[in-house]
């Protein structure tokens, strides 16, 4: 299982670097074509579509892997189903976000057909999520690659939009371009490495949506502070404002794949862990945990040092009022991918109850925050109170609310350097002939559980 943890991180790692880089030369492009008055409109588009993206998810994103691991007899059900019910979500999303760019930006026509364009990705990404299925199997590199091809086709035609000048809404179009590939690539290659068929079922649908209704909120209160910062900067101070935080946030969380594609590797080892012994599972956590801290806090400081160079480069000259923004910023990151790895433990003990408590107060508190410094302190103020946020609400809440200091507890112990050393050790060192001889002479459970207690 260790084995394939590597592999499944590897692949998805792999094509997202590319991704990565096809993305940074694009952006780079773009950005400096659109200037950042149409770039921040763009910014604003997507902070819109990101605000309905729970409702549009209904809190599914967060147990599909674990019902699949758990209940693989009706995999097909479940995974249909989920379908299904983004699908209709999708529809309601949209017709909310057009409604709301209309009531919020009188007589801005751009701004509304923008935010309609950019908003078309809703619908085709609620087949994308069949990528949980091939997470769930640890079988990644067929959803990697095929996101790899459908981002490079994407890349092609977003050059063709520079190339021939092409208008703002092309640029939003294109997102949806993007996923409607994938989705169609991802619904093709299930039917041929399936074992059930996808299908739809009522009764199936009320018991997903009963155990997933606490992260709809959760996720909900998580974008508030995640993207109100963008959504008021351009209504308390203009669309350039908008976009010099929303490159500085970009910028910030440029590597969040590598860090996603761990969590999300590591999420089904850990949930095989947790139907052996709680010792086991809560090893494998702290490995986690401790991974995730010591990367994030050396990409932290790598960008500290050399924001000005990062936004010269990627966005150019006129974006460098974002160079204070994103050395504050940046260090937000270690405290959000703190939050991703918690619900992995939350979900595992079913206290997901207590996530829209979390999340409200980290919602509220960014919002106040944001109303007093960002009139103040512009870009610098949504900065710092993202900041505060994230901490207040992926640390300091853990402790206030007693059922959550268990996992407070892992994640201290975490710090510990030994456990992201061993979470090296079985990503980078461990071959698959090893594996095999050790499984071979002594028993691959019994081996791999004295790995873990070690």
């Amino acid at each position: 299982m260790t084995n394939k943890v590597a592999k499944n991180a590897t692949w998805i790692i792999s094509c997202k670097i590319v991704q990565s880089l096809l993305g940074f030369i694009i952006n780079m492009f773009t950005a400096r074509f659109l200037g950042p008055s149409n770039f921040g409109l763009i910014t604003y588009a997507s902070s819109l579509a990101s605000f309905v993206m729970p409702i549009m998810k209904l809190g599914l994103n967060n147990i599909i892997v674990q019902e699949v691991v758990h209940h693989p007899e009706r995999e097909g059900k479940a995974m249909g189903t989920m379908v299904f019910m983004n699908f209709c979500s999708s529809l309601v999303c949209i017709i909310g976000v057009v409604s709301f760019a209309y009531v919020a930006n009188p007589g801005e026509t751009d701004t509304v057909i923008v935010c309609a364009l950019y908003c078309i990705t809703l619908v085709f990404q609620a087949l994308e999520m069949l990528h949980f299925w091939f997470q769930a199997k640890l079988m990644s590199r067929y959803s990697s690659t095929l996101g790899l091809v459908a981002y490079t086709l994407v890349s092609a035609y977003r050059i063709y939009l520079l190339a021939t000048s092409k208008s703002v809404h092309w640029f939003a179009l294109s997102s949806a371009l993007d996923y409607l590939i994938i989705s169609v690539g991802m619904y093709i290659i299930y039917n041929l490495k399936k074992t059930q068929k996808l299908s739809i079922d009522l009764k199936l649908a009320k018991e997903m949506i009963n155990k997933s209704k606490p992260y709809i909120l959760s996720a909900m209160m998580v974008t508030i502070f995640t993207q109100t910062d963008k959504i008021m900067l351009k209504s308390l101070i203009d669309s350039e404002s908008t976009a010099f935080y929303g490159a500085a946030a970009a910028c910030a969380v440029m590597a969040q794949f590598v860090f996603q594609a761990i969590i999300d590797s590591f999420r089904p080892w850990i949930f095989e862990a947790q139907k052996k012994n709680n010792d086991q599972f809560e090893y494998r956590l702290k490995m986690l945990y401790s991974f995730i801290i010591y990367l994030s806090l050396l990409q932290s400081v790598g960008m500290t040092v050399f924001a000005k160079l990062i936004i010269m480069i990627v966005y150019g000259e006129k974006y460098l009022p974002a160079v204070g923004a994103l050395r504050i910023v940046v260090w937000y990151t270690t405290f959000a991918y703190l939050g991703s790895v918690r619900n992995i433990w939350i979900l595992a003990h079913d206290k997901q109850k207590y996530l829209w408590v979390i999340n409200l107060t980290g919602a509220a508190a960014n919002v106040v925050f944001n109303f007093i410094l960002i009139p103040y302190i512009g870009i610098y103020g949504a900065a710092i109170a993202s900041l505060v946020t994230q901490f207040f609400t992926n640390v300091i809440v853990g402790y206030i609310i007693k059922p959550i200091r268990p996992n407070n507890a892992i994640m201290v112990s975490s710090l510990n350097p030994k456990y992201c050393l061993d979470a090296f050790k079985k990503l980078l060192k461990k071959s698959p002939k090893k594996a095999a001889v050790t499984a071979a002479s002594n028993g691959s459970e019994k081996t791999e559980d004295k790995e873990d207690e070690e």
